[in-house]
């Protein structure tokens, strides 16, 4: 067989896919949460159903590559990718619709993030926020989770991502892959698109402890299938306006997390009612959660039931179809860089 032609620059500049496709990923930490849901995965499938109407492509990946970037257990990783692929059908990211997949059983997500760590300065890798807050005080810090941004940077360039929906916390890790994609185009040619951030509208949900960020990590969420009970057990111990200190006492919805979620939860003509009530102390936290605790079971009642219906051998016979598909865009992919970085005996693989 005779070793095909290589291409030149020109050439290579011209296979970058322009057909818009959203990319986004999510770590299978454990059961979604009220944060997940509010800030992040409802935007999902609104983009999904969106990019379905105009004919995008919309790729949603459980990270787990990412979850073993500190230490863990093997059995319980298992356990989480599932149930993560669980929660994701249960609110609405249908897998004959969308290409729902996990990360690993795509094993070109990993070559690819190999190459581009040749494209990608140490400097950059050292400047991540995230990396300096996960490793703070850890006795053991792994290579892996220095170099994460890395994967996720061939995450989203694997499948030419035009746009990735990301909240605050994740801008920097996306200017990493659109900084990423400019150097290895201007090294080896045009490959890949430079991926757009999809900001999300929502706003950060505070954990129940009013302590920073909602984190299963520091036990102050609220588990998004939880039974009415029990989310409402504690839903009503969450934190509120810490100047509320007895029930006569007048708030500030603006820095009250309960009020945050109002504005995910609640209409316009409800959101006013708390303001006033809250503003003259005509209520008092209680009955501000009450309210919120009711529009919570108007939305998440269906999911719940949905969740509890779900054949888990299904949802994980899906999950290895849309594999099979995402496979052959990263094989695609993977084909071009290799031979845009001359890599290879230069005969197909």
């Amino acid at each position: 067989m005779v070793p095909p032609i290589p291409m030149s620059s020109k050439d290579r500049r011209k296979r970058v896919v322009a057909k818009p496709r959203i990319f986004s990923g999510i770590q299978p930490t454990g059961g979604f949460h009220i944060g997940n849901w509010l800030g992040a995965v409802r935007n999902w499938v609104a983009l999904g159903n969106a990019a379905k109407e105009s004919g995008k492509d919309a790729f949603f990946c459980v990270v787990d590559a990412h979850a073993i970037t500190v230490p863990y257990e093997p059995k319980d990783l298992r356990v989480r990718i599932e149930e993560l692929a669980l929660d994701l059908v249960a609110c609405g990211i249908d897998p004959r619709e969308h290409t729902l997949f996990v990360q690993s059983d795509v094993p070109e997500h990993m070559e690819l993030a190999w190459y581009l760590a040749a494209a990608t300065p140490m400097g950059d890798l050292g400047r991540m926020t995230q990396f300096k807050d996960k490793s703070d005080g850890k006795d053991f810090v792994s290579t892996a989770l220095f170099t994460y941004p890395i994967l996720m940077s061939a995450d989203i360039l694997l499948y030419k991502a035009t746009e990735v929906p990301v909240g605050d916390d994740q801008l920097q890790h996306l200017e990493l892959a659109r900084e990423t994609s400019r150097r290895f185009n201007h090294r080896f040619g045009g490959i890949f698109p430079e991926p757009q951030p999809l900001l999300t509208k929502a706003t950060r949900i505070m954990g129940l402890d009013g302590d920073g960020k909602m984190s299963k990590s520091k036990g102050n969420t609220i588990p998004l299938f939880d039974e009415p009970k029990a989310f409402w057990k504690k839903l009503q111990g969450a934190f509120t306006d810490p100047n509320r200190k007895g029930r006569e006492d007048p708030g500030n919805p603006e820095i009250c997390n309960i009020y945050t979620m109002h504005k995910e939860l609640s209409t316009a003509e409800e959101q006013e009612t708390v303001v006033k009530n809250c503003t003259t102390a005509g209520w008092g936290c209680y009955d501000c959660k009450m309210l919120l605790h009711a529009n919570f079971e108007k939305e998440v009642a269906p999911l719940r039931e949905k969740r509890k219906s779900l054949n888990v051998i299904e949802v994980r016979e899906a999950l290895h179809e849309n594999s099979k598909k995402a496979r052959e865009i990263a094989q695609e992919t993977i084909r071009e860089v290799r031979e845009s970085m001359g890599l290879g005996c230069g005969l197909p693989r």
